[in-house]
């Protein structure tokens, strides 16, 4: 009746998932022009006409268990789509496969199986049912000890992971969150100084001397200027080196520090991710005046 060719260009002509055009070919007897009919007519076909839509909008979502975290960033066009209990039921899915598959990246994550369907097919379904543009964008998985922080109902959130023999202390588990929320509030680049590449430190400098040289400041001094100041950088975009959000007069380092005494252990942070909603996305802008007068014409 028809073959795994017919299938994918089925897909490639719709946008529609695996699943669904093996049943409208089925339906129509293989019969591609029908197919496409039919599933237009069960509203799938319209997926691949939302695909070019900018979806800026969405939630930051994270999954923890059997020491493994995930953070991960589904986007849709508008933030109402993002309060959908069938968008929320979906990214918590996906987040579960995220942490149980281990891919290597989205296309990997999409052709995950889940109940007898992948994570891609039931992404161009979801884009069907709910009428908007929707996309995986980014996961970050970590296995150890791992701690999660979300703010603002999904639109921050960070992944942390430890290197630490005192998880199990009580107190572990609140200093893994001020940790996490530290990176919310204060969004570091990096965990550690010799963690920057040396050519973003020389431009850094470059940039700091000519800073000082405009400032009319002779060279020998400038140079001097120029080293106060780089640490004065590694202090905002270095974790460790941060003031603590909780109290300024320590670092963060330090307050890690104190805390590995406490609790009669080790506390090293490894790494981490922070992801904020639709950074980096372009936003769509609606213009009211615009669509109706389209409408019109």
């Amino acid at each position: 009746m028809f073959t795994a060719k017919d299938v994918k260009e089925l897909r490639e002509m719709t946008g529609c998932g695996m699943m669904d055009c093996k049943k409208a070919l089925t339906e129509t007897n293989g019969d591609k022009e029908k197919a496409v009919e039919f599933l237009r007519e069960k509203g799938l076909a319209t997926a691949a006409k939302k695909s070019s839509r900018i979806a800026a909008e969405g939630i930051v979502k994270d999954y923890v268990a059997n020491n493994v975290g995930v953070i991960l960033e589904v986007n849709a066009e508008t933030d109402f789509v993002a309060k959908n209990d069938q968008f929320l039921d979906f990214v918590d899915v996906v987040a579960k496969a995220v942490a149980e598959s281990n891919p290597q990246d989205v296309e990997a994550l999409k052709a995950v199986s889940v109940d007898g369907t992948t994570i891609g097919d039931m992404l161009t379904e979801k884009i069907a049912t709910i009428g908007e543009n929707m996309n995986i964008r980014r996961f970050v998985r970590y296995e150890g000890d791992v701690a999660t922080y979300i703010h603002a109902g999904g639109k921050i959130g960070v992944l942390v992971k430890f290197d630490t023999d005192v998880a199990s202390n009580e107190g572990f588990k609140d200093f893994a969150k001020d940790i996490a929320m530290q990176i919310a509030a204060a969004n570091p680049t990096y965990v550690r100084s010799n963690e920057v590449p040396s050519e973003v430190v020389e431009k850094e400098k470059e940039i700091l001397m000519a800073q000082a040289i405009n400032e009319g400041k002779p060279a020998n001094i400038a140079e001097k200027m120029v080293a106060g100041r780089i640490q004065k950088y590694y202090k905002e975009v270095c974790l460790v080196e941060q003031p603590f959000i909780k109290d300024g007069d320590l670092s963060v380092a330090k307050y890690a520090e104190a805390k590995a005494k406490e609790f009669g252990g080790k506390i090293e942070i490894v790494s981490f991710a922070r992801f904020e909603k639709g950074e980096g996305l372009e936003k769509k802008e609606d213009n009211f005046a615009d669509e109706v007068a389209s409408m019109v014409k």
